[in-house]
């Protein structure tokens, strides 16, 4: 069965330049130039995947690549790819927070692009909900819930991804490379805090009001996810 492919792009001349490089490797392809065309497709077609840029032109006030994102992750799961000239890390945590799963920086070689598209449907292969559990740390992989205890924890779309890398390899030490490979499937560089920075807001929501920590770091190694104590 052949994946279908949304591209949400304004500017015409790389619009049509991915259109057909993925014509041309097998994939169904439907495309839009502004938010509002391209979540109607969305929602019409169901895609497999969706590339949004970044920049698109606000038809509706407000609607850009980032709230296109948005609004897809809360009606769905299918992965996302934004394209942006926009090339810091701060900018890359925003997009990856609004829902994006993956982050390109224009310009892009088109096989990179490919490779990043069959990552990602790879991993978007579908595999029955869960209930994953961790001494009082419990997610629901169908409905993307997390609870402590019977407390309800409301995380984004990395922090959950990162903390059930966690849940999954339970008192197993996970280096940093291992982290960027798996959660952001790419590296944001050497010097960048990224992990840092989500390690510290999961550690804040899993530990609110005096829960044990789970989530340990192992000094020049990584972190590990295991009993207190």
């Amino acid at each position: 069965m052949r994946n279908r492919l949304l591209i949400i792009e304004d500017e015409i001349r790389i619009l049509q330049f991915l259109e057909r490089g993925f014509k041309f490797e097998g994939y169904l392809v439907d495309t839009a130039q502004n938010g509002s065309t391209g979540l109607a497709l969305a929602y019409d077609h169901a895609p497999d995947l969706v590339i949004i840029d970044w920049m698109l032109p606000e038809i509706e006030p407000g609607l850009n690549g980032l709230e296109v994102c948005r609004r897809l992750r809360e009606e769905s799961d299918v992965p996302i790819i934004m394209l942006t000239a926009k090339d810091s890390i701060e900018d890359r945590v925003v997009g990856l927070d609004a829902g994006a799963d993956d982050y390109l920086v224009k310009p892009f070689a088109l096989n990179e692009l490919l490779a990043r598209v069959r990552a990602l449907l790879r991993r978007a292969k579908p595999i029955g909900p869960e209930m994953l559990t961790f001494e009082d740390l419990h997610l629901d992989t169908g409905t993307r819930q997390v609870f402590r205890g019977e407390n309800s924890i409301e995380l984004t779309a990395k922090e959950y991804e990162l903390l059930e890398l966690f849940v999954r390899n339970p008192r197993q030490v996970l280096t940093r490379d291992v982290i960027f490979d798996r959660v952001w499937g790419y590296d944001f560089g050497g010097e960048s805090n990224i992990i840092e920075v989500y390690v510290r807001y999961l550690r804040q929501k899993t530990e609110a009001g005096g829960s044990p920590r789970l989530l340990h770091t192992v000094r020049g190694v990584g972190y590990v996810l295991r009993e207190s104590g």
